[in-house]
């Protein structure tokens, strides 16, 4: 059967479906279980006096005799949901012969209708998992097939399985997992106290989704589009072959058919993981509607938490909290105690960009010149007009200011001298290091990180690359404020014409 007549189908009735709705819904639904357990027994074919033994047996039907399931299967085999054949096997007259004794069989059509319906009965809600080991795995076959030259009998055709297999289940175990914390009853659990014993649970659970979503999602996008097509051509074809080889009673299409069905698979496949011109990829859009139900998580949460604390004093808190920051001597140190207690600052009013004193991007705010915006007063008691304001001398603030940048950047200049001396050097050959420099270095290897090539070049004229380690080698790097565990990397500088 072709594609074209395979879309016929979808315009055209099911006449399989009609006992669903019939008027003796019950009595087939019986007979047709009955067929459906008994088929799972690699028992096919069954005489009308074996299923109405075995449907009276359940005891679900009253007043149901030999002659009505007579007629049920009559009707049932009308409708295609059983193929009968004459059964004369062990006729001793020909009166006996002659007389209408069939054995019965359930359709293809209809052994998929009662599977269904079976899973159907067990759904308890939408189910499903997040599960990053079949990204693991997913990544696992196309590694295999970018490294075999050559299949041999049946083994592409069995990877095929196990690649569809898998990324079948991601689809759509995650999209019914995710659909299951958007029910009515999930936020209504989100809502009550019980909630907030397992909320940690639940957001370690989806963040380990995101952190596998970002760690292999991303190589096997790249192994995707690096990779030339012949490769993915030879592996398709060699699993249209494998198919060939396997011997079907049923219609057979040709090479070339079960080679469009193949390419159109690959297709969905590669789209999934990589996206198209107009669009990103499908694991962007997992990736997000993921966050998004861990920040729907914390937000229930907090919102529970404020609940029981509306009402209560915070006084002695707030106290506590003052008598801290009234005992640090730095003001470093204040600015992180203040940075972890109150976050960042709601800002209510923007008055447009203040005069920048470097061009750097990497400047902190707090070496920044302050903004400042004079408020002018809401009194009615206005100014007299014609009113002139004497012109400030800000000569002194821009001196202090200048020589505050300059003595900055020559300290950083010196960083870059003693590191591009060196030439190249691993992170476990590093001393002590600043707070200057470590904003350098994670700078550097995230920017090195992001690149494909892993070399990039600095405005300031230095070619900076970036080696992994080759056995995942670690090493401990220390700073003034604490340690940085990171994988081994080995760094390359050299200075080249500025860009």
């Amino acid at each position: 059967m072709n594609r074209r007549q395979t879309r016929e189908l979808w315009t055209k009735p099911v006449p399989e479906t009609k006992y669903l709705n019939a008027e003796n819904v019950a009595r087939y639904r019986l007979i047709l279980r009955f067929f459906y357990e008994n088929h799972s027994k690699l028992k096919y074919w069954l005489k009308a006096e074996e299923v109405y033994a075995g449907v009276m047996s359940w005891g679900l039907l009253d007043d149901y005799s030999l002659e009505q399931c007579q007629r049920d299967l009559e009707a049932l085999t009308e409708w295609k949901n059983l193929t009968s054949r004459h059964d004369g096997g062990r006729a001793t007259t020909i009166e006996e012969y002659l007389r209408k004794r069939f054995r019965y069989q359930m359709t293809p059509y209809t052994i998929e209708i009662e599977r269904m319906l079976e899973n159907l009965e067990n759904i308890q809600g939408y189910g499903g998992s997040l599960e990053p080991t079949l990204l693991e795995r997913l990544l696992d076959y196309i590694r295999r097939v970018r490294e075999t030259p050559e299949w041999t009998e049946g083994e592409a055709l069995q990877l095929w399985r196990d690649l569809q297999n898998s990324f079948r289940q991601l689809h759509e175990n995650a999209s019914d997992y995710l659909a299951s914390l958007q029910t009515g009853r999930a936020e209504e659990l989100m809502l009550t106290e019980q909630f907030l014993v397992f909320k940690d649970t639940l957001t370690h659970y989806l963040r380990n989704f995101v952190i596998g979503l970002q760690r292999y999602g991303g190589q096997l996008e790249a192994i995707l589009q690096e990779t030339g097509p012949e490769v993915w051509q030879a592996f398709l074809h060699a699993v249209v072959v494998d198919e060939a080889r396997m011997p079907s009673l049923e219609e057979s299409i040709t090479n070339e058919e079960r080679m469009d069905r193949r390419r159109e698979e690959w297709s969905i496949f590669v789209q999934w993981f990589t996206g198209n011109g107009h669009e990103p990829s499908d694991v962007v859009f997992l990736e997000r509607a993921t966050k998004d139900s861990i920040a729907k998580m914390l937000k229930y949460a907090l919102a529970i938490q404020e609940k029981y604390r509306w009402g209560i004093s915070r006084k002695r808190e707030l106290d506590y909290l003052g008598q801290w920051f009234l005992s640090l001597e730095d003001a470093e140190d204040a600015h992180r105690l203040g940075a972890y207690t109150f976050g960042l600052y709601r800002t209510r009013h923007f008055q447009g960009e203040g005069e920048r004193t470097s061009d750097s991007a990497d400047l902190s705010m707090w070496d920044e010149m302050p903004i400042i915006r004079e408020l002018k007063s809401r009194s009615r008691i206005q100014r007299k007009a014609g009113e002139t304001e004497a012109v400030r001398d800000r000569k002194e603030q821009q001196r202090i200011a200048r020589q505050a940048f300059l003595a900055g950047k020559a300290f950083e200049d010196e960083i870059l001298r003693k590191w591009v001396g060196m030439g190249e050097f691993s992170m476990s050959e590093l001393d002590r290091l600043t707070l200057l420099e470590r904003k350098f270095l994670l700078l550097w290897i995230g920017r090195c990180m992001a690149s494909r090539s892993r070399k990039i070049r600095t405005p300031d004229g230095l070619e900076i690359r970036l080696l992994e380690p080759e056995n995942g080698q670690r090493a401990k790097l220390v700073f003034e404020d604490g340690v940085l565990d990171l994988p081994d990397f080995r760094m390359f500088l050299k200075e080249v014409a500025a860009q």
